[in-house]
């Protein structure tokens, strides 16, 4: 049976074929191929991780990307993703993918989804929205710039302290939701703040995530 990252790299490979190489994403500046593309090194060129994360290596990142999408081609790209990593990846190794790429998949499958008009949260099963639960264990990283305290609230699956405050915030929604708007994709999201309206109006403005 297929791990749920495996489900959202198909899901998402079948909409890059269908909306082609140009159509927009939530993420700045990039369309469908460069998005692809991102993945596609992410997974087969590992020298190229630290800048995803650090900004001193981000121009070397940047340009193994534009090669990959000039060299590849779109098509090619999209069957490299579908195929999943390669097995000298550290992505390939067993278990890591399931592991390690659920919360890539979806967040850049919902990049991809709520990027176009008329978008709406789609019906996730509960086992799938309680995996995406356990992902928001990491939000005191994502939540660290947040202008005041952030209590995630999701009925049926608990709450967390992403970050303490004199002044406190209650953002409620389903799993999936929490985990977008963590994300920083906080305008494109389904989610409820409760508190200090301006505080609120900040925290939804703040560059959130990695």
């Amino acid at each position: 049976m297929p791990t749920i990252a495996q489900t959202e790299r198909a899901a998402l490979a079948d909409l890059f074929e269908a909306l082609g190489p140009d159509a927009p994403t939530l993420c700045e500046g990039w369309t469908t191929a460069d998005l692809a593309a991102h993945l596609v090194v992410r997974e087969r060129r590992p020298d190229s991780l630290p800048g995803i994360r650090l900004g001193a290596f981000a121009g070397y990142t940047d340009r193994v990307r534009l090669g990959a999408l000039r060299s590849r081609g779109y098509e090619r790209l999209i069957a490299e993703l579908r195929s999943g990593p390669p097995l000298l990846s550290p992505f390939g190794l067993p278990g890591v993918d399931g592991l390690a790429n659920m919360g890539e998949m979806f967040v850049h499958h919902e990049d991809v989804r709520r990027a176009q008009d008329g978008w709406e949260p789609r019906s996730l099963s509960p086992e799938f929205q309680k995996a995406l639960w356990r992902t928001l264990g990491s939000a005191r990283l994502l939540l660290r710039s947040a202008p005041a305290g952030v209590r995630l609230v999701s009925p049926g699956h608990g709450e967390r302290i992403a970050k303490s405050g004199e002044q406190m915030l209650k953002v409620s929604g389903e799993p999936a939701e929490l985990v977008m708007f963590c994300f920083g994709r906080q305008e494109h999201t389904r989610v409820t703040i409760e508190g200090d309206a301006e505080a609120a109006a900040k925290l939804r403005g703040t560059d959130l995530g990695v």
